[in-house]
């Protein structure tokens, strides 16, 4: 068995270490949890300890986020667990500096960044980095993977960041209105009202990162859509950004109506989970005939995830990998 090393860590500001610590040291417990070492506060110092590689990777993630704090960036729980995902290899920009222009940034480029109204949104995991990049570097993009994984979320936060760099005049955010699994029956309301339930999760996501006014105000100039799947027949997109969610309850007809809906200078992105179709038995989704037929044409990229990058709560992983292991997903 392995001698525990200690390593010290001593942070020179007292109040960025109570932040570093958390509210009822969360994030140290959390670090502790995730790397197995034990963590211990000696007024202004750190000591972790652990086996050597275990402690080496604590102390970079301390480092990490305490570098964060002094840039003047909050530290949330978010933050600790991409830290730890991400082997905290990452440096904090320096206080003032803006945001990565992912349009021109070095492949190579260890920070990643999407600058919205309301916050700033960094991937989580490998699977994540290379999905926004991908988003930002091709025209189509499909992002395939389990509940929880951040592929419609990091999708609409790279449409904001784009329309507020005028990269794209418009944003359009759609979904296929199918029933997940229960009848819903009639109902009430004006077509708004009756499509609504459906197109929530969509909602959610933009709130996080516009401010309600102005989110409220761009949708009644229709500088924001979000509508039904059908409502984008007859359409050509032009300078938009468009995300199809639950793509997988879509068609083999949808599909192709959606994506031959692309314009000049616009950018779609397809997120869905082959494990929660809720199409009718003997029909064909169209999120499987568009991985068959897409996947070898320049410019379309494909992006997978799998449990380890659900970022949504830690017990999702865990159900997503029992279901698989029983063969039901």
């Amino acid at each position: 068995m392995a001698t525990p090393t200690e390593t010290v860590l001593e942070f020179p500001n007292n109040f960025l270490l109570i932040d570093l610590c958390g509210e009822h040291d969360r994030h140290i417990a959390a670090i502790e949890e995730r790397l197995g070492v034990q963590i211990l506060r000696r007024g202004n110092r750190l000591s972790v300890i652990g086996d050597e590689e275990a402690s080496a990777d604590a102390a970079r993630v301390l480092q990490a986020l305490y570098a964060r704090l002094e840039a003047g960036r909050a530290v949330e729980p978010g933050d600790v667990d991409r830290e730890v995902r991400m082997g905290a290899v990452e440096t904090a920009p320096a206080a003032g500096d803006d945001q990565i222009d992912l349009f021109k940034a070095d492949p190579a480029a260890e920070r990643i960044e999407i600058k919205t109204r309301r916050k700033l949104v960094e991937p989580r995991t490998e699977a994540q980095k290379d999905y926004v990049r991908a988003l930002f570097d091709n025209e189509l993009c499909f992002g395939i993977g389990p509940a929880g994984t951040g592929k419609t979320y990091l999708a609409v936060a790279v449409g904001v960041s784009m329309f507020l760099q005028g990269h794209v005049d418009k944003i359009i955010l759609s979904r296929p209105a199918v029933e997940a699994g229960e009848k819903l029956g009639y109902l009430p309301g004006d077509m708004k009202e009756k499509v609504d339930p459906y197109m929530q999760p969509l909602y959610d996501a933009l709130n996080d990162f516009l401010p309600g006014k102005q989110a409220a105000k761009m949708m009644e100039e229709k500088v924001i859509e979000i509508a039904p799947l059908a409502f984008m027949r007859g359409r050509t997109l032009s300078r938009a950004f468009v995300v199809l969610d639950e793509a997988q309850n879509a068609t083999t007809m949808q599909m192709k109506m959606f994506l031959t809906r692309l314009g000049e200078g616009s950018r779609m992105v397809v997120t869905g989970d082959r494990s929660q179709v809720d199409l009718p038995r003997g029909v064909t989704s169209g999120l499987h005939d568009a991985e068959r037929l897409l996947k070898n044409i320049p410019k379309i990229s494909f992006n997978y995830f799998t449990s380890r990058d659900v970022v949504r709560h830690p017990l999702v992983a865990a159900i997503i990998d029992a279901y698989e292991a029983d063969g039901t997903a």
